[in-house]
């Protein structure tokens, strides 16, 4: 019995020996194995997983820009890191390749939805939208969810688009739905709609409103379904970046720093001027192409983007050489006479002398404005072009005793209407200024840029390799 008793007590022993060391090594590895955050610090980069197009990601004069991507810049730099971009193959590979490891979150306008939140942890939420119809303009059938009965609908394959189309089916709405894959994307589907080549697809309200200046024959019909809701996304259990991620939200929409990457791509979207811009697709086909080289050359020699200055240059005259305001500036670039002589120009009708000319012009407005940043200093200079740099030193003035910084366009925007007003004309130097004028110019000649940048990216080999590329945040 003792021989007995000893032996069970000597393996009871054993056991519990061996039992304390796996708890050991199990707790000790468990509690020195980094989480992301720390990983992130430690490594001094950070990957967001992406998509591209040309809300998340895309590439623009050798540049990475989108929405969602200047808002990981702002992330790893509140961070103090370099931010890396990791592209998948396909949309519905996001969170495959955050689940292996190609990337610390991502950041994609995923919208958040029950069945993601069981396979990912989200962030709060930063933007919202809704699923749309778009129908082509003269489809006058198609007015509410209900006239979408016998239609088929094409959506990309594995979308949220595609989700809610049979979500509807299943309620009872007679659908046919059509998932496209190859990569197709929504963008691609609204031209198709633009140019009648389908009749129906669908599309967050942000991404419908942007890519409506770009294909004016597309309407915005109805939502068919509630608000969304987009966050980013971390791996399950990684609360520590969560919560960094989460703080930083907070702080950019406090600072501004939100609505000001925001206004970048989003801006004044809800304005459509139909006519106006059907007209300009036209004459970028019709007119631009024989000034073209002039432009490109103006904007080399003086280092502006060429497509800004075609821009502007629609919005004085059209392109048209011949342009004569009532006003008295004269050609394509709608010179005054003093503006003229004083860029040595002779003949203002002559379309070469007035780009070469307004270009300068413009280049001596730009580095009269040379205490703002690049953006509001570009943005400044047009509306100086506009109604004259004696106005924006008025605007100025006044933006500074109301306390508002009067190198920021943002203010100007706020401060130039005011000089319509006796109460604020009167007291400045260059009086009285139509001052909605410059600000809707401005607001214009950004529309038109947009939609040429667009163009351009349109007609490169926009794919980019499911690879990771090393970007820096700075």
């Amino acid at each position: 019995m003792v021989l007995y008793s000893k032996k069970v007590d000597f393996k009871w022993k054993k056991t519990v020996l061996v039992l304390l060391i796996f708890l050991s090594v199990f707790f000790f590895g468990f509690h020195s194995r980094e989480n992301a955050l720390e990983k992130i610090i430690s490594s001094g980069e950070i990957t967001v997983i992406t998509w591209n197009n040309a809300h998340c990601y895309y590439s623009y004069r050798n540049n990475p820009i989108g929405f969602e991507y200047d808002l990981a810049r702002a992330f790893s730099d509140y961070l103090g890191v370099n931010l890396k971009v990791f592209i998948p193959l396909t949309r519905s590979d996001l969170i495959h390749a955050l689940d292996n490891g190609y990337g610390d979150f991502i950041a994609a306008s995923m919208s958040i939805t029950p069945s993601r939140k069981k396979l990912v942890d989200f962030s709060d939420a930063y933007f919202n939208n809704q699923q749309v119809a778009i129908i082509n303009k003269k489809n006058y059938q198609i007015k509410t969810l209900r006239d979408l009965k016998g239609k088929t609908i094409y959506v990309p394959l594995g979308t949220l688009y595609e989700e809610r189309l049979r979500q509807l089916r299943d309620d009872g709405l007679d659908i046919n739905i059509k998932s496209v894959g190859g990569n197709t994307s929504t963008e691609e589907l609204i031209r198709m709609v633009a140019e009648n080549e389908i009749e129906v697809t669908i599309a967050d309200s942000n991404i419908a409103l942007l890519n409506r200046r770009y294909y004016p024959d597309i309407k915005i019909s109805f939502p068919i379904g509630d608000t969304q809701f987009l966050g980013w996304a971390v791996k399950k259990g990684e609360n520590h970046l969560l919560n960094k991620i989460n703080e930083f939200i907070k702080q950019i929409k406090k600072n501004r720093n939100y609505e000001k990457i925001y206004n970048e791509y989003y801006a004044d979207t809800e304005i459509f001027d139909y006519v106006d811009l059907k007209k300009f697709h036209i004459r970028l086909k019709n007119r631009l192409p024989k000034y073209k080289e002039t432009i490109q050359r103006a904007a080399e020699t003086y280092g502006f983007d060429w497509k800004l200055l075609a821009a502007m240059i629609y919005q004085e005259s059209h392109f048209n050489p011949g342009a004569i305001s009532f006003t008295g500036v004269r050609g394509i670039m709608q010179l005054t006479l003093d503006t003229a002589k004083e860029v040595g120009i002779t003949n203002r009708l002559d379309p070469e002398q007035s780009i070469m000319g307004g270009t300068k012009y413009l280049k001596k407005l730009y580095t009269r404005f040379d205490k703002t940043n690049e953006e509001d200093r570009l943005l400044i200079s047009l509306a100086s072009y506009n109604v004259g740099k004696g106005h924006i030193l008025d605007a100025q003035k006044i933006a500074m005793q109301r306390n508002l910084d009067p190198n920021s366009w943002s203010s100007l925007k706020q401060i130039l209407p005011l000089l319509r007003y006796s109460r604020y004309y009167k007291k400045s130097r260059y009086g009285y200024c139509r001052g909605t004028e410059p600000v809707r110019y401005v607001t214009r000649i950004l529309t038109y840029y947009d939609i040429l940048k667009r163009e351009e990216i349109m007609d490169q080999d926009r794919e980019i390799p499911a690879q990771e590329h090393a970007l820096t945040g700075t």
